[in-house]
């Protein structure tokens, strides 16, 4: 298995320079591919408007074929300006409740993807997450790259550094104790993945409309264990985009990611019963130590292709 990842890594892990924005923009051109940018927002307008500004002035306007022509913000139920800052931006913005609205909305980042398809039209979807600061279009025409010049590629995840204030690529907290270790015991084959638990991925739409997406903080592992077994690991790949900053989580926050990516998992491994989907963990008060009890997201939203709306649109 050592080899395989070893070999995987050779042939599969490039970095952004690797492909320049004139040769992707002429094989976009040549193959007639189009491309969605899906940025899943919620309270993000201290970020989401400098995002889109950058991916509107470097990947779309000026240029003689757009790199990408659909950029949409999805508002998860913001109550600050998200939605206003990405649409003066650039952005077309849609509220995560205004699709599909014949089936109740989940909290969650899964679900907002999930819809996603639903809101776009592209052949190729790229998701960033809207919490990042000093973006570089490099996040997307890098991850983007790979499924216009390489036909057999369907999914690639960024990788990059990750500092937590000084300290260079500990930011990756989730990502070191709990999905490192679950995806080397159980999916040797995944090992090769920088940064599995990224928020930024570009995946071919036919790929996409076929995989189940954990309405939570899973979906992420989820997706990339699906698409492993959905279409194998030659198929997946990566590439270097630099230094991701954004806003980190408290311990707490981390540790509810942390189960629902532990219940993704045991899902997969399994299929099974799940013994007790609720997390408890403790503040202190006043008085001592209070104990808190979330529950761990149960959720997965079936397959797109399943479902009837999009199947219109398919036929339509």
């Amino acid at each position: 298995m050592l080899e395989e990842v070893e070999r995987w890594l050779a042939d599969r892990s490039w970095s952004a320079a690797d492909r320049p924005l004139d040769q992707l923009i002429e094989r976009k051109r040549a193959a007639g591919t189009t491309v969605s940018v899906v940025l899943p927002a919620l309270d993000e307008e201290a970020t989401v408007g400098a995002i889109v500004e950058v991916i509107r002035r470097e990947l779309i306007d000026g240029l003689p074929v757009p790199l990408v022509d659909e950029l949409v913000v999805i508002d998860s139920g913001s109550t600050d300006a998200t939605a206003e800052v990405a649409a003066k931006a650039g952005a077309r913005v849609v509220h995560r409740d205004a699709i599909l609205p014949r089936i109740p909305a989940l909290p969650g980042k899964g679900e907002v993807l999930w819809r996603s398809l639903l809101a776009t039209t592209g052949d190729v979807v790229c998701f960033v997450d809207a919490d990042l600061r000093d973006f570089s279009s490099a996040f997307v025409s890098g991850i983007v790259g790979p499924l216009l010049t390489e036909p057999d590629v369907q999914f690639v995840k960024a990788m990059y550094d990750r500092p937590l204030g000084d300290a260079p690529g500990q930011g990756g907290r989730v990502t070191e104790l709990v999905a490192r270790p679950l995806l080397n015991l159980h999916w040797p084959q995944l090992a090769g993945f920088v940064q599995p638990l990224g928020g930024e991925y570009a995946v071919r739409r036919s790929l996409l409309e076929r995989l189940r997406f954990p309405v939570g903080y899973g979906v992420e592992l989820g997706l990339l264990v699906d698409a492993l077994h959905t279409v194998g690991l030659d198929a997946l790949a990566q590439v270097d985009v630099g230094v991701r900053l954004h806003r980190h989580q408290d311990g707490q926050a981390l540790g509810r990611m942390a189960a629902a990516i532990y219940r993704t998992a045991q899902l997969r491994l399994a299929r099974g019963h799940l013994v007790r989907p609720e997390l408890t963990q403790f503040e202190r008060g006043p008085d001592g130590f209070v104990p808190r009890t979330y529950p761990v997201d149960t959720e997965e939203r079936p397959p797109m292709a399943g479902i009837q709306e999009y199947a219109r649109r398919r036929v339509a």
